[in-house]
């Protein structure tokens, strides 16, 4: 809790040093300083940071994360409106990635050295470096302009995007990508270790068939390196992925913040800091535990 309360901090002096306030972006592009000061008033910000801060904390612990100073509603809807694209791709991204980085990386610890290891640490070595903004450029310039495969947005489609599938393929793509790809070696190193040791030995000479000992017993103790990383990256999915969003005009969590800066909206900018802070310390905790829940099982096999 300490964690987060620091953060929401932090993100409250952070944009409060930033030049000029909602009431700025309120009175328009041609803003009259009187009507400045008038809206400022109407919207509280006239008052000193900290007391504003306190305040936000006061709601806080009542479960009110207070309203839009923009939009005028509560951001606990504003949230959960914007919260929706971003659940539903980080969850469909995760539920693809686990399989498919696991699987990727036990084929090519089986296939150490070989051609098909190569090819694959070759092909994951180019994709990690290519920033997740150039793919989704790049994916919608060939499927969605040239071929005209897959829809080049999400404009339209609303918050479900599991109305319009399509939509989603190029986002996830993206999305995969560079997970897929550090994941995967991770599984390999663990699964080339596993299948070294002396406990895999064993099983193989007491009879065991190499498929069994393979997912029995080699792949959960390949898999324990990798459960931090797939933490980071369930983290940074469920915090927004910005450059996806803005590309694919998704409107999710990412694209929220991006606007809520622009608008210096400070309560959506402190609820968007407390799910991102929230969503961190929770993940990375059953990281933890479930980390330490494979690492036995090595320490017992051997």
């Amino acid at each position: 809790m300490a964690q987060i309360l620091a953060v929401t901090a932090l993100v409250f002096v952070l944009t409060e040093a930033l030049p000029g306030d909602a009431a700025v972006v309120l009175a328009g592009d041609t803003p009259d300083p009187e009507r400045i000061e008038r809206i400022r008033r109407e919207l509280g910000l006239d008052r000193p940071a900290p007391v504003r801060y306190a305040d936000w904390l006061l709601g806080l612990l009542r479960g009110d994360l207070g309203s839009s100073l923009t939009a005028g509603r509560p951001v606990t809807g504003f949230l959960a409106d914007a919260g929706g694209p971003t659940v539903q791709l980080a969850a469909i991204t995760l539920l693809l990635l686990v399989p498919l980085a696991v699987a990727v990386g036990v084929v090519a610890a089986v296939r150490e050295g070989r051609l098909l290891d190569r090819a694959l640490t070759s092909v994951g070595i180019g994709l990690y470096s290519v920033p997740e903004f150039a793919l989704a450029v790049m994916l919608v310039a060939l499927f969605a302009l040239r071929l005209g495969w897959f829809p080049p947005t999400a404009v339209g489609v609303g918050p479900n995007l599991l109305a319009q599938p399509a939509v989603l393929v190029l986002p996830l793509l993206v999305l995969l990508a560079r997970p897929i790809c550090s994941i995967s070696r991770l599984v390999r190193a663990g699964m080339i270790d596993a299948l070294r040791s002396d406990y895999v030995r064993h099983a193989l000479r007491l009879g065991l068939s190499v498929r069994r000992v393979r997912l029995a017993h080699a792949l959960p103790n390949a898999v324990a390196p990798a459960v931090q990383q797939l933490a980071r990256t369930t983290d940074w999915l469920l915090g927004g992925v910005i450059a996806v969003e803005a590309v694919f005009v998704i409107p999710g969590l990412g694209t929220s913040l991006v606007s809520a800066v622009s608008a210096r909206d400070i309560p959506v900018i402190q609820g968007l800091a407390l799910v991102f802070a929230a969503t961190t310390v929770t993940v990375n905790l059953v990281a933890d535990v479930v980390a330490f829940r494979l690492a036995p099982r090595a320490g017992g096999a051997t």
